[in-house]
């Protein structure tokens, strides 16, 4: 349901309607733009009589909302939400580059990277600790050992970190870890998502699962806003299909959509969604040229000896190249 308030509406009344909205447990979430101020609310509205909250002299009129998720809706919060990574701004014109390897390794080989990826143009820098893989012998990351690599390639860059928690018990070791990052076998992990959200308000980073729709995706937004943080991204990263050719198929369609649908920025991650390096430049390209407010590129100093998704890592000479058609491609657009 949303609320549209009166223009020139008394505080007071307004404040008065938010507290009884609270009182039936709903959520008011207040959207002042500049023609208009709106009062989306969330939570069960079964109850609410429509025309009570009508008769209100600070009310203009009340819409019923169709769709399931409502703090992530556009509905209710008309302008685009701009997400501050630890100065680094994406969304509603705001846009980021994360870059880095796909996991971490050594201290010196995370370091190296967040400074090629640094001098290149990247905004922030990615780096997986905690690794989810298919093979229980695969490697599973340095840990907090990782971790501590990260904060030092901070510390020597100025580079925010983006990291993947996978379990909420580890969450106190990502103190210094400026956005969190929720991957794609976790997307519908709803306890995990309840525990980050209700814990912290560092931007979260929610990668869209390799089977879920797109309401899916969004409903699993709505379950961390819902919890108590309201800095969202979106991440696109290919979804599993009869196609077999490239690692998931990527949908650009879906970043025009989903800035229809969400006020949340929409990121992009060619790596992911190709699995080749070689096609990382191109589809870079266009996620930026389809209105992308963000990407997320895995970037290697040794590729081939890579502990993991090394086919899928540009190297900084590529990521370099890569960046300057990026900047060709947002004066474009």
């Amino acid at each position: 349901m949303i609320i549209l308030i009166k223009k020139g509406a008394d505080e007071t009344q307004v404040e008065n309607l938010k507290a009884l909205l609270r009182a039936k447990n709903i959520e008011p979430h207040v959207s002042k733009g500049s023609m208009q101020t709106l009062i989306g609310c969330v939570g069960d509205v079964a109850n609410l009589d429509p025309t009570l909250i009508e008769a209100l002299d600070a009310v203009e009129s009340v819409r019923r909302v169709q769709e399931p998720y409502k703090a992530a809706n556009r509905k209710f919060h008309p302008a685009d939400s701009v997400i501050d990574c630890a100065g680094v701004k994406i969304g509603g014109g705001g846009f980021g580059v994360i870059a880095g390897p796909c996991s971490v390794e050594s201290e010196d080989q995370v370091v190296g990277i967040a400074r090629a990826v640094k001098a290149a143009g990247a905004s922030m820098l990615r780096g997986g600790a905690f690794k989810p893989r298919t093979s229980p012998y695969a490697f599973q990351g340095l840990g907090a050992d990782g971790l501590r690599m990260l904060s030092v390639a901070k510390r020597e860059t100025g580079l925010p970190i983006v990291t993947e928690l996978m379990e909420f018990r580890d969450i106190e070791l990502f103190n210094d870890v400026d956005v969190i990052q929720i991957g794609a076998r976790n997307m519908q992990n709803f306890n995990l998502l309840k525990e980050v959200g209700s814990y912290t308000k560092k931007p979260i980073l929610l990668k869209r699962g390799m089977s879920a729709t797109l309401q899916e995706l969004l409903m699993s937004a709505e379950y961390i806003m819902a919890s108590g943080n309201p800095n969202v991204m979106l991440c696109e990263r290919g979804i599993r299909t009869f196609e077999t050719a490239l690692r998931n198929t990527l949908d650009l369609g879906v970043v025009p959509l989903l800035h229809r649908l969400s006020h949340l920025p929409v990121v992009v991650d060619p790596s992911h969604a190709t699995g080749y390096a070689y096609m990382v430049d191109p589809v870079a390209v266009a996620a930026t040229a389809i209105g992308a407010d963000g990407l997320i590129i895995e970037v290697h100093n040794d590729p081939p000896h890579a502990k993991c998704d090394g086919v899928q890592s540009q190297t900084p000479e590529m990521f370099a190249k890569t960046m300057a058609r990026i900047a060709k491609a947002r004066e474009l657009v």
